[in-house]
């Protein structure tokens, strides 16, 4: 019986020190992953390292509805101090294809005045604005004093869509390196506010989204021939984008980037970060008192049988 329970207890710590030094590794293998983890570059508009999943819960549609109501209240105030002190601004919004740009311009725009702030996302370039300065037709755009312009892709097609796609040549590419820093200066000395943004989809994401606008006969229109070549071209895009980090993201004019595999968060996370970059106060007018309609004394209309009403099929 003795000897019994000698090998019982020899064989319990046997476990125990295995178990410990299997704990022992783990612990030394999570630690290697933190060190991997916080060194890989972050964005400079959020703490989560590029690329890598939200660590947050997903919201709620209440939860996010809420605070994009709260948002977008914040940016009528913005519009209006814009327009009061004559600010010019211009927001770029770059990315992988269906990284989610529209989404936030539209959820940017769609309580404010467009006479105020515009979007500007243009075609292809005509034959003859190919021989035009590269930048020429960007700048037939820029905001006039009292206005905010979002352009939904830029001059930045350049350094990606354009490169990877064959469209331009290489000594094109090196030029546009040298130059777009110094545009981008010359913005600023202007009195331009400049903002770049860059959302950052992963590969798994953008498929799913591809799939899902094959699948919608209401967003099939958004994959273009160009969208489904890039497909095939991931890595070719991601080195561009990297090389174009490395010449354009400068200190003066730096790229933010929104982790954008959350599409509600990206939206949340890119407005907010909008608002904080602009210094702004409430302009809100006081509420308006409609003064009393003007009676129709003596005025006889013509018979609402001669108007043509469209059909009440609802």
């Amino acid at each position: 019986m003795a000897k019994e329970k000698k090998k019982k207890k020899k064989k319990i710590d046997q476990k125990i020190e295995s178990g410990q030094t299997e704990l022992s590794n783990e612990k030394k293998e999570n630690e290697k992953k933190k060190d991997v983890i916080s060194a890989m570059p972050t964005s400079k508009s959020t703490s989560i390292p590029c690329g890598m999943p939200y660590t947050k819960p997903p919201l709620s549609k209440k939860e996010y509805e809420k605070e994009l109501e709260k948002l977008q209240i914040e940016l009528v105030k913005l519009q209006g101090w814009i327009k009061e002190k004559g600010l010019k601004v211009v927001v770029i919004f770059e990315g992988r294809d269906a990284a989610g740009k529209g989404g936030v311009i539209k959820r940017i725009t769609e309580l404010l005045n467009p006479r105020i702030v515009r979007v500007v996302a243009l075609p292809v370039p005509t034959e003859k604005e190919k021989t035009q300065w590269y930048f020429q037709r960007y700048v037939a755009q820029l905001p006039a004093a009292g206005e905010m312009v979002l352009f939904d892709r830029s001059w930045y097609n350049r350094a990606g869509v354009e490169r990877v796609m064959g469209f331009c040549t290489e000594e094109e590419v090196t030029e546009f390196f040298r130059s777009a820093p110094e545009f981008e200066r010359m913005l600023i000395r202007s009195g331009i506010i400049l903002i770049k943004y860059w959302f950052s989809v992963s590969d798994e994401e953008q498929e799913k989204r591809f799939q899902d606008r094959i699948n919608d006969i209401t967003k099939r229109w958004k994959l273009s021939p160009m969208d489904l070549a890039a497909r095939s071209k991931w890595v070719e895009y991601s080195k561009a984008k990297d090389e174009m980090f490395y010449y354009t993201d400068t200190k003066q004019s730096p790229w933010y980037v929104v982790n954008a595999d959350d599409k509600q968060k990206a939206r949340l996370n890119c407005i907010h970060h909008l608002l904080s970059l602009i210094p702004y106060e409430d302009l809100t007018p006081e509420p308006v008192v409609l003064p009393p309609r003007q009676s129709d004394e003596g005025y006889v209309r013509p018979p609402i049988s001669d108007q043509t009403f469209v059909p009440e099929i609802y």
